[in-house]
């Protein structure tokens, strides 16, 4: 039995063109992609260093880009949030059935723009409906560290067995799987959040 969910929040709740990014870097003069840019990109992600740092690393590879520039190309892959899935996980923690959680690979622009885009006032709104709310920049860890889900099992309390985890990307919904988590591979374009009742 289902009593616990984690959801992932790109590509889950806000709509992502995961593509957008490196297209932007690519008009700003990228030829290809850098080797030393994913390294970088995961420190970010995990708060290791911080955005005043990435972004000048990121002009040590285009040095005739503005900061402005980076962050637009940066910022290119957030979208939109759809308003029927904010209404979707308020009917759903209404219900109290289950303890809802969120776990993110982001980093502290992507939030910045998030942010931007809802407004203060529905971001928290939307915060507040999850009994924990996790960015990788915040936490120092990113998925698919095994590390990250055993977190969940020791700070509250939960059964990997009666926990959903609920992610786009597969390498993640693996190493939940692995620690015996009941998971949902979301397929992006074909299925919605909002189709949860089929998969609890």
């Amino acid at each position: 039995m289902i009593k616990n969910i984690i959801f992932d929040f790109g590509d889950v709740f806000i709509n992502l063109d995961k593509s957008a990014t490196m297209q932007a870097l690519v008009k700003a003069g990228y030829k290809e992609i850098p080797e030393g840019l994913f390294p970088l990109v995961f420190s970010y992600e995990k708060g290791i260093i911080d955005t005043q740092s990435f972004i000048d690393a990121v002009r040590g590879f285009l040095p005739n880009s503005t900061e402005e520039e980076i962050m637009e190309a940066w910022n290119a892959i957030i979208l939109d949030f759809p308003e029927k899935r904010l209404q979707f996980l308020q009917k759903l923690a209404n219900t109290q059935n289950y303890r809802l959680f969120l776990l993110s690979n982001t980093n502290e622009l992507h939030i910045q723009k998030v942010i931007s885009q809802l407004g203060e006032r529905k971001y928290e709104a939307f915060k507040a409906f999850f009994e924990g709310f996790y960015l990788s920049h915040r936490i120092g860890m990113r998925k698919p560290d095994p590390e990250i889900f055993k977190m969940f099992l020791t700070e509250h309390g939960l059964k990997a067995k009666e926990t959903l985890f609920v992610d786009d990307t597969l390498e993640h919904i693996l190493s939940a799987k692995s620690l015996g988590f009941q998971t949902w591979h979301l397929m992006v374009g074909k299925e919605d959040v909002t189709e949860l009742n089929s998969h609890t």
